[in-house]
């Protein structure tokens, strides 16, 4: 068996290391795009000696391309049939591809260095998450780019403190950023530069989640419809400056983490797995945070929608503001969440026009109307039964009554005879 290649997979990508052209043929017959692995960035990570010279050597053989996993990629790859390794949250695959066979088949013997060296596929894990990292970086960008206002006007109309300090760190860590993309590793030096990065991000991302918190808190305690639109109004354009902080923040955790990996690799490569485990553990945290946050801020403008398209026929023309001031934070804070991969289900209100809501209570009143008159006319018949029955009794004692006096006047005048 030929043309062997190796699939790695950590759950977010995909690497595939093997033969250069191999490589390519087989990411063409499956369809996929990738990047460079950067698999030369190993190099330093195994000192010197008779291993790290073999080591050298697999990895000079060697290319290597990452790709991020989707829904459909990930069905693609499935087949394959990838096992789970020792290196931790990782599985793998060997497959090739006969002469006469078109498609790329699972084999069993032949395994490549990379499967049989813990080192090599250690590092080639933190190198995956470091790239999916970045993928994310790239992606929250993007994001930041689509917001109307530059999102540096946003963050530097901040006026807080706190916030105030997280432009700093910014600062620190694109320089750093750029000294490791020129040296190719993290030293000890560089990365002193942004080790007490950490601590002022947190800071600001709490103190934005706070932010984002109370605007939910205040739509919550409003219910008269003036004070609701008013709020409503407020909270779309302060929501967007919130969540664009977030994403920042984000942004720059993700860009330490990716600091944070090299430093490891380069200085203590045994702890990289623990590390990236670690990493990984610290990364959901934080998503898990801005998912409950996001989703009370959605839940308060979904309420004050229906509270507004439940009031239109009063207050036909901020109802309709209510509304769609809150979908536009929805849209906002869904698309926020899709950039950083939280599941959100998609919910718009429409604005309930006043005439829709008009047919609606007259429907309602033609039906109650209906009922009553409905109602007025079993009453009014069995009232006329019992009046009928009344009448009927009435008669019959006028009579009986006629028939006695007739009755004793006979017989006080036979008396008188």
């Amino acid at each position: 068996m030929d043309k062997e290649i190796q699939l790695i997979s950590d759950g977010d990508g995909l690497a595939v290391i093997g033969n250069a052209t191999d490589v390519e043929r087989f990411l063409v017959s499956e369809g996929l795009s990738s990047k460079d692995l950067g698999l030369q960035r190993l190099k330093s990570a195994f000192g010197s000696g008779a291993a790290a010279a073999q080591a050298g050597s697999d990895i000079a053989a060697s290319s290597g391309r990452w790709l991020k996993l989707t829904h459909d990629s990930a069905q693609r790859v499935k087949k394959f049939g990838l096992m789970e390794s020792k290196t931790p949250g990782v599985s793998h695959a060997m497959v090739g591809k006969p002469g006469s066979i078109k498609n790329w088949l699972q084999v069993e013997k032949g395994a490549g260095s990379f499967l049989t060296n813990p080192a090599l596929l250690s590092g080639a894990a933190g190198i995956m998450a470091q790239l999916a990292m970045q993928q994310t970086m790239d992606e929250i960008t993007d994001y930041l780019a689509t917001i109307d206002e530059k999102v540096d006007d946003v963050l530097r109309a901040q006026k807080d403190a706190v916030v105030a300090r997280m432009i700093g760190v910014d600062f620190l860590i694109d320089e750093t950023m750029t000294i490791r993309e020129q040296v190719g590793r993290v030293s000890e030096v560089t990365w002193s530069k942004v080790q007490g990065a950490p601590a002022t991000i947190a800071d600001t991302q709490a103190y934005a989640l706070r932010q984002l918190d109370a605007l939910a808190e205040k739509m919550e305690s409003k219910t008269k419809i003036g004070d609701l639109a008013a709020t409503a109004q407020d909270a779309e354009s302060k929501a967007q400056e919130w969540l664009a902080v977030l994403a920042r923040c984000f942004q720059l955790q993700e860009a330490v983490a990716v600091l944070e990996l090299d430093r490891v690799l380069d200085a203590t490569p045994d702890e990289l797995d623990q590390h990236r485990v670690g990493l990984r553990a610290a990364r959901q945290n934080r998503l898990d945070l801005i998912s409950r946050s996001t989703e009370r801020l959605l839940t308060r403008m979904n309420a004050a929608a229906d509270t507004a398209n439940a009031k239109v026929l009063l207050h036909p023309t901020k109802s309709p503001a209510v509304v769609q001031s809150a979908n536009h934070v929805a849209t906002g804070v869904h698309d926020f969440r899709e950039r950083l991969g939280i599941e959100s289900g998609r919910r718009s209100s429409e604005a309930r026009r006043w005439v829709d809501a008009a047919a609606v209570v007259r429907d309602k009143a033609l039906e109650t109307g209906a009922k009553g008159v409905g109602a007025a006319r079993s009453l009014g018949n069995e009232t006329l039964d019992r009046a009928n029955s009344v009448k009927g009794k009435l008669s019959s004692d006028i009579v009986e009554r006629a028939r006695r006096r007739r009755g004793g006047e006979e017989e006080r005048g036979e008396e008188g005879k």
